[in-house]
């Protein structure tokens, strides 16, 4: 027997990830020359703070932050650096440990990806209206508050 999981939350919110993710890797190929991995590891750059107000991520943290592996973050940071986009900069307590900084020219590249974003979203929520995009992005805010909630032990039962 046939089943149809089309309409069930787990298999309809990867789906529109992975469709989602797909088109906005291949609009910011095309149009800025970043994968959506790099635009992402811009993004967690950027929204880590600016220089003189926190300790830079380390690769190790980036890949946490990304839930990438570290050795897939060490080949971004690799690609990334050789273009201009970061600066690795040696930890000065741990040889071991290099940390990441965003390049002046990543601003542009980030401003891009998220005009790539914000144009892809206008068209894949144009079958909305207004108070329909709203309240999806309120009902998608509560049940990520209660997933946090659940997976930070608090929710989870015994």
């Amino acid at each position: 027997m046939k089943r149809d999981f089309t309409q069930r939350f787990g298999f309809l919110v990867k789906s529109v990830g992975k469709l989602y993710g797909e088109e906005f890797d291949r609009l910011a190929r095309e149009r800025i020359g970043l994968t959506s991995a790099q635009c992402r590891l811009l993004g967690v750059l950027a929204m880590h703070g600016s220089p003189d107000e926190v300790e830079p991520l380390s690769q190790a943290e980036l890949a946490q932050r990304l839930d990438l592996t570290p050795m897939a973050v060490a080949g971004l940071c690799d690609r990334m650096a050789a273009a201009g986009w970061i600066r690795r900069e040696p930890s000065p307590t741990d040889r071991r440990v290099n940390k990441i900084h965003l390049e002046p020219s990543a601003e542009k590249a980030l401003d891009s990806a998220l005009g790539i974003s914000d144009g892809l979203n206008a068209r894949v929520m144009s079958v909305l209206s207004q108070a329909e995009r709203a309240q999806l992005l309120g009902l998608l805010a509560r049940v990520h508050g209660s997933l946090v909630e659940i997976t930070s032990g608090e929710g989870r039962k015994p």
